[in-house]
């Protein structure tokens, strides 16, 4: 997904790669529905014998345009281009539609793994996971994450791994 297997170490192996939780595109989605259905509704009421009638057809159909664009295909864009990936030796987050931003956090490196969900998350299955490194950062927040228990306790299981001197998950 966005770390290609020949940029793996060798030794090292995909644990989980995966996009921020589906929950992100809901908003976008009702956009696409509301924006089409005004759009359409637009287009039909315009009356048959008004004078400007292709002008006015092109004015709803190009402003349609815009709007999906802003509200709907660029937000899908984005989640689609944002990729965690966890290996044995590293999690590596990705993001950037156009310009491509990569960070990656040594198993090594990780101090703390903590994760919040509210209600509607843990419905969801989704939440917010913490990590805690002792790189530049610091502390890196990461929200909407699926399966957040499976993804925090192979990271967990990965650090633990790390610390006993099994970074090949052994």
């Amino acid at each position: 997904m966005t770390l290609p297997d020949h940029h793996l170490t060798q030794g090292e192996r995909r644990v989980r790669s995966f996009h921020p939780h589906w929950k992100r595109l809901v908003v976008p989605f009702i956009a696409l529905l509301l924006i089409a259905a005004a759009s359409g509704a637009a287009l039909y009421f315009i009356p048959g014998d008004f004078a400007y009638v292709s002008y006015a057809r092109i004015a709803v159909v190009v402003i349609g345009l815009i709007l999906l664009t802003i509200w709907s295909f660029v937000p899908y864009l984005q989640w689609k281009n944002t990729g965690y990936v966890l290996t044995t030796h590293r999690f590596t987050i990705s993001t950037g539609v156009l310009n491509k931003s990569t960070d990656e956090i040594p198993i090594t490196k990780v101090n703390t793994v903590s994760s919040d969900q509210t209600f509607a998350e843990r419905l969801l299955g989704c939440g917010t996971l913490t990590v805690e490194s002792a790189g530049d950062r610091g502390e890196i927040v990461l929200k909407d994450i699926p399966k957040i228990q499976d993804v925090r306790t192979d990271l967990f299981r990965l650090v633990e791994d790390a610390s006993d001197g099994e970074l090949d998950g052994r």
